[in-house]
This record gives structure tokens, C-alpha cells and sequence, in this order.
């Protein structure tokens, strides 16, 4: 075996020259900057090394600690650290300008990987991590960025700043850190503060900036269309449906053949409606109800049959998969499907045939059910009712089928009753809605009131989407590849903060495993009317696991089902044609189909409705800070819903809009962060700031483009001139 060939450089022990340290400062810089190379003059500056007799010595040790495999020289003359590391493929998520979490793959621990060793990755980017062989100072996994594996976006939106001889793209989405160079010949036709989308065209480990080119204009930056076409771009939502697929749409036959009649059970001649928003264009879901002779009463839950219209691998399925869900913003609805069928052949319309997929129970007076019956079904709408013209004729006890909707409200009261029993938690978020003029300008935002008739509606569509999931959980006690809506129990810890939280305002939640469900709804019942309701309820919301779609046969714990799916609205939800496509092989006696099949279906439509609420908040978001932007100048009450390092986060009691104040502009004190505590302490006068805290604020600052709101605190007294705020002393 031949003998390791030695450096010739041997690193004489020079009298006054620290050769021990200079070579633990060595290691010590390589390491922490695993995978970087340095040259020796790089690293003699950088371990600051002074002296002329140390200068001197550098080479000589570097060269030992190479023949001791403690590092190692590349062929560019660069000296790297010798640890051994593995590199761990994952997601990335970009918290902030100064550094990332990459999620692994496998679900182990996050790696942190400071900006500088970032590379060229993006959010959401899936990379290649060269893992540090030990932990830093905070006893973190830290790595560096080797290979982007696949990049997720590259369409950014954002606005244009144009300069005589380059322009910038300054990006809307918030984890986005760097702005995205054009040259002048790829401005095309936008002007200076466009809102435009750009594509990234390229970005070289030289170039601080990636370089891109300007695909579309989308007017200018402020203008409600322009605003709200930037989020549908920001969040890769499509403008329109490509022209073969509306064409495909087009060409559907709309006519209901005797022979398709007759494979069906006809619900015709049985008295049934819709109950659905005023605005609504797509009725998806209609109830039947008719009087059984021996008492109790037959229920049909109709759901349109989406699936009759759109089958195989054609350019309609294909549109409908990938986009998964329809989604509303706060002026429009971007559609899953066609128009033609979405609002016209689906949409179950009054005085007209339509093909329908039921659930059909009969039930008792206590709304017990004795049998069912699923499967495909025609029936004809007698009347479209509004929420409030359905719950009119309920409150007054006139109108069409008034006593038809008070059996059914009746009924419903009691499957609601008997579901919080059993454990279901009452979470009545509020929502709002926002009265826009012609242009968009918000006039008003108004609260969305939750009445009886939409819980009636509610009520039967759970009934139906958990009837439909224990039937097929139970042909074959979850042998059969199903759809399934499921959601895990609470974090504990997430659980512990909430509750913590919640005391503030006087609410005390019982987080033992048993008792959690009855303490919530019982803290949704005090909290109902009262200021801190909204914040509450959110954060409540937040500490709940996230309903997702599965092929696996697990609980949803927030409605107390043990097995629960989405079967009622095909014509929004892709999973809901999946599960009826499901039933309908299974009734036909079909054997279990491909579960890695559908269970990628279910991921990619999770992933899909994850996007849709994101590009829905965004809209609000939107719309919120333009609205505080024009409302009149004066003090709103506010709770701190949000403490972080950099300021805190008040939502308006009276507009339901959150804004900042920022750390800065709290001139009274120096604050810090107690993050175990979630609040900020003055350190000299003591003053704190926690969550659930009331305050008084002013605006301060809005800005439409990146959707934020800034806010100051007020004088109590109404005076808007900023002065010392309001906190409490720490005892």
C-alpha cells in the first residue's frame, strides 16, 4: 500500500506565533461556511490575521490541516471545509430578505439556510440542501442551497419602475425578496407604474438581480382591475378558459333523452327547490321533501350530475382537474367549469329538467334516519328561493312551500342539535362582503349574517357528504379507495396558546382531549356579539389542524364524523365529482380502483383549495386596505391580534381590517420581544403589549400594493396627534 504523499510545507512552530489558534480560527471559518471555498489571502483577512510573522504562517498551516484530511484544496486553488455532509431534498419556504426554511421531503427536521447560501431559489422552490455536519448556535440544522430541483413559479406580478436605460419589476408576492431586472427592449408596451406579469428568463450565480421579460399589462398600479387581475396572476389563477375548451363546453347536447330518463329515479312530480345566495348563477344542490304514509318524511338531497357531462380524459376533465375548485374574489367568480355548464346544463334552475345525483333518506319526526338511497336521479325545481326570501317565509309563516321549509328547519335544528353533542365544535367565523360602485371603490363592508335557513341548508349537505362516506367505509369497512374530507385533532401546543390567549379576555378553555370540543363551543357562545369575537374566533381557527382530501378513512374531528367526504357541490369541487364517480363504480359493483391514483388527485386538489383561499384573502385583503385608504381620518377601537419582533398586529374592531404598528413608530420606549409570551415590554418604563390587549389606533399609512395597512396608536381621548400609547405596566 502505497504511503500518502505529504505536503512539503511543514508549518515551522515560529516562536510568538499562535499556530493553534490560527488553526482553530481556520477550521471554525470553513466549517460555519460549509461548501464555500476561500483563497488564502481571503482566509488570512477573514480570521484576521495581522502580524507579518502570522501572514507568514497561514500557508504553512493550511497546508498541515490538508494533510491531516481536516480540509481540503480544490482545483482552483481554494481551500473547503473536510466534514462529511448529505444533502436532503425539500421545499423551500422564504421567510424573510435574511433567510429560508427548507421542509424535507421526508418530514424531518426544517433546515434554516441564511439568504447568502440561497443561491438563485425562490419560494416554494424544491432544492437540493448540503446539510452542515453540526448544528448552529440556536441547535438548528443549517445547510446551503446546491440544486434547484425544480423551480415552482416563474411568472412573478409585480410593478414596473422604469429608468432610461433599464427598468424594475418590484414583485407583489411578499416572498419574493429581490426585484427582477428588464432590459429596455423587453418592456414591450408597459408604462411606468404598471402592474405587469413577468416571466424569468434567466439568473447566473454573478447577478444580484434575475433578469426578466414583460409577458402582459394589466393596467396600472391602484386601479381595481389592474389590482384585482394582479392576484389572480400572483397566485396563478387563469384569466379565461382556453378557446377549445369552452368550444368543447359549447358543443355538449343539451337535450335529456327518454333513455337516460329511464335509468333514473324520477323526483319530478315531489315538491322541490333551491335555497342559494341572491347573487348566485349556480344552483348545485336542491332538497325534495315529501310526506310518507306511515308518518316521518322522505328527504332528497339533489345534487347536480356534473359527471354525466363531463367524462373521460377529454379537454374539459383535463381543465376541471387542474383547476380543481372555483374561486371568489370579492367582484367575481373564477369558475372550475364553463359557463355553459356551470350556470346553465348543471345548474339545477327552476321549471326545468335537470340531471341530479341524490341522497334520498327517510326520516322520523326526531329527523332519525330509518333508510337511504343513493344514486342518479331527474327532477324539476319548483322554485328558486333566496336565503332571505327562504327564511321570510319561514319567519312569517307564508308564502311558497312555507310549511315545506318549516318541516325541513325543523328537522334540521335537530341533526344540528344532536351533532354538538356528539362532539362537533360551533365555529361561526364572520365574514363580509363589500359594497363596491361601478368601478370597484368600496362604498362599505358589511358583515355576512348567518340565519336559520343557511343553517338548514348546511345541515342537510353534511347529512348527505357523512351518510355517503359511511356507506362506502362500510360495503367493505374501508377496503374501497374513497374520497374522504378528513381533519385531524389539535396540536396540543397550539391548543395550550390559544387557551392562554383566551383567558385574557376572561375565557377559560378546557384543553384535556375529552372535554376540548364542548369548551370551544362554549366559548363561541360568550364570544357571539362581543368585540373580541373576530379575533377569537380566527385564531381559534389557526390552532385547528387543516381539512384536507385522503384516501385514508380518518375522522373529521371539527364536524365529530368519523367518516366524511364532499359529495354536494360537483360543479365548484373536483373531489366532489371524484366521490361521484366512486359511488356511482360502486353501486354498480365495481371492485376497489387505484388508491396512489387517487390519492395524488386528492393532494393536488388540497393544494388547489389551499391556493383558492390564499387568492380569496388577498382580494379581501385588498379591498380592506382601500377602504381604510378613503374612510374618514379619526381613532378605531382595535385588539391586538398579533405581537411579533417588528411591531404588532391590531384588527379594527369596527371594519374587521388589520393593520401594523410598527416597533419604530412606538416613540414613548424601547419595546423587545418576549416571544415565549407573545408581547412586547418596554424596558424602561415596563409598559406591555399582548394579544387580546384593546387599543386605540389611527391610519397611518396604506398601501394598495403590497396590501398593508399602517397604524399608530391614538390618544384615548379622540386626539389623533400621536402620543404616548396605552399599555399596561408589568406587575
Amino acid at each position: 500500500m502505497s504511503k500518502k504523499k505529504k505536503s512539503k510545507n511543514k508549518a515551522s512552530k515560529v516562536k510568538g506565533i499562535d499556530h493553534n489558534g490560527i488553526s482553530q480560527r481556520i477550521m471554525s471559518l470553513l466549517n460555519n461556511n460549509f461548501g464555500k471555498s476561500f483563497s488564502i489571502k481571503q482566509i488570512t483577512k477573514k480570521i484576521e490575521v495581522r502580524d507579518a510573522g502570522s501572514k507568514a504562517a497561514v500557508p504553512h498551516i493550511l497546508f498541515d490541516l490538508v494533510d491531516a484530511d481536516k480540509i481540503t484544496r480544490g482545483s482552483d486553488g481554494g481551500f473547503t471545509s473536510a466534514q462529511k455532509s448529505s444533502n436532503i431534498i425539500g421545499k423551500v419556504d422564504f421567510v424573510n430578505p435574511r433567510f429560508a426554511y427548507v421542509i424535507p421531503e421526508d418530514g424531518t427536521e426544517d433546515i434554516l439556510v441564511k439568504s447568502e447560501n440561497m443561491g438563485q431559489a425562490l419560494d416554494e422552490d424544491t432544492v437540493a440542501v448540503q446539510v452542515y455536519p453540526s448544528r448552529n448556535k440556536m441547535g438548528r440544522l443549517e445547510g446551503r442551497v446546491v440544486e434547484i430541483v425544480h423551480r415552482f413559479r416563474t411568472e412573478f406580478v409585480g410593478r414596473i419602475e422604469i429608468s432610461p436605460r433599464y427598468a424594475f419589476v418590484v414583485p407583489d408576492f411578499k416572498k419574493m425578496h429581490v426585484d427582477i431586472f428588464i432590459r429596455p427592449e423587453d418592456i414591450h408596451q408597459a408604462q411606468h407604474g404598471d402592474k405587469v406579469i413577468v416571466t424569468l428568463k434567466h439568473w447566473t450565480d454573478r447577478d444580484k438581480n434575475p433578469t426578466g421579460v414583460v409577458e402582459r399589462v394589466l393596467g396600472k398600479s391602484g386601479e381595481h382591475n389592474a389590482e384585482i387581475h394582479s392576484i389572480m396572476a400572483e397566485f396563478g389563477l387563469p384569466f379565461e378558459f382556453e378557446q377549445e375548451v369552452s368550444d368543447f363546453a359549447d358543443h355538449i347536447p343539451d337535450a335529456i333523452t327518454k333513455e337516460e330518463i329511464s335509468k333514473r329515479r324520477d323526483f319530478r312530480e315531489v315538491t322541490t327547490f333551491t335555497v342559494d345566495p341572491e347573487d348566485a348563477k349556480d344552483f348545485d344542490d336542491a332538497l325534495s321533501i315529501k310526506p310518507l304514509p306511515k308518518g316521518g318524511y322522505e328527504i332528497g338531497i339533489h345534487i347536480a350530475d356534473v359527471t354525466h357531462y363531463v367524462r373521460g380524459q377529454n379537454v374539459l376533465e383535463k381543465e376541471a382537474y387542474n383547476r380543481a375548485t372555483s374561486v371568489y374574489l370579492v367582484d367575481r367568480t373564477i369558475p372550475m367549469l364553463p359557463e355553459r355548464l356551470s350556470n346553465f346544463l348543471c345548474s339545477l334552475r327552476p321549471h326545468e329538467d335537470k340531471l341530479t345525483f341524490s341522497a334520498v333518506f327517510e326520516m322520523d319526526e326526531n329527523g332519525d334516519v330509518l333508510n337511504e338511497w343513493f344514486g342518479r336521479t331527474i327532477i324539476h325545481s319548483d322554485r328558486r328561493f333566496t336565503y332571505e326570501e327562504g327564511q321570510e317565509a319561514i319567519d312569517t309563516q307564508s308564502g311558497d312551500f312555507y310549511k315545506e321549509l318549516t318541516i325541513l328547519d325543523t328537522l334540521a335544528k335537530k341533526l344540528r342539535k344532536r351533532r354538538f353533542e356528539s362532539g362537533a365544535i360551533n365555529f361561526e367565523t364572520v365574514e363580509v362582503k363589500f359594497k363596491l360602485d361601478e368601478k370597484g371603490t368600496p362604498l362599505g363592508i358589511i358583515p355576512k349574517v348567518r340565519k336559520d335557513i343557511h343553517k338548514m341548508i348546511e345541515e342537510f349537505m353534511l347529512l348527505a357528504n357523512k351518510r355517503v362516506a359511511e356507506f362506502i367505509f362500510n360495503k367493505e369497512k374501508g377496503k374501497h379507495t374513497f374520497v374522504y374530507r378528513t381533519h385531524d385533532r389539535p396540536d396540543p401546543e397550539k391548543l395550550s396558546t390559544f387557551s392562554t390567549f383566551a383567558k385574557r379576555f376572561g375565557h377559560d378553555l378546557k384543553i384535556e382531549d375529552e372535554r376540548v370540543s364542548k369548551s370551544l363551543n362554549k366559548l363561541m357562545a360568550d364570544i357571539d356579539g362581543k368585540p373580541e369575537q373576530n379575533v377569537l374566533e380566527q385564531l381559534a381557527i389557526r390552532s385547528m389542524a387543516k381539512a384536507k382530501y385522503t384516501t385514508e378513512t380518518n375522522m373529521h374531528f371539527g364536524l365529530a364524523f368519523k367518516h366524511y367526504t364532499h359529495f354536494t357541490s360537483p360543479i365548484r369541487r373536483y373531489p366532489d365529482m371524484m366521490v361521484h364517480r366512486l359511488l356511482q363504480h360502486y353501486l354498480d359493483g365495481g371492485k376497489p380502483v387505484d388508491k396512489e391514483d387517487f390519492e395524488a388527485k386528492c393532494l393536488h386538489s388540497s393544494e388547489r383549495e389551499k391556493r383558492a383561499a390564499d387568492a380569496e384573502r388577498a382580494s379581501i385583503k385588498y379591498k380592506q386596505v382601500e377602504y381604510m385608504a378613503i374612510s374618514e381620518k379619526r381613532p378605531y377601537d382595535g385588539i391586538i391580534s398579533g405581537v411579533t419582533e417588528w411591531g404588532l398586529y391590531i384588527e379594527i374592531t369596527e371594519t374587521k381590517c388589520e393593520g401594523m404598528v410598527r416597533i419604530s413608530d412606538i416613540e414613548d420606549d424601547y419595546y423587545s420581544y418576549d416571544e415565549k409570551n407573545y408581547r412586547l415590554v418596554g424596558q424602561r418604563s415596563q409598559r406591555v403589549y399582548t394579544l387580546g390587549d384593546k387599543v386605540t389606533v389611527i391610519v397611518k399609512n396604506t398601501d394598495i400594493n403590497r396590501r398593508t395597512i399602517d397604524l399608530e396608536f391614538a390618544n384615548p381621548d379622540g386626539d389623533t396627534k400621536k402620543v404616548p400609547a396605552r399599555g399596561r405596566r408589568r406587575n
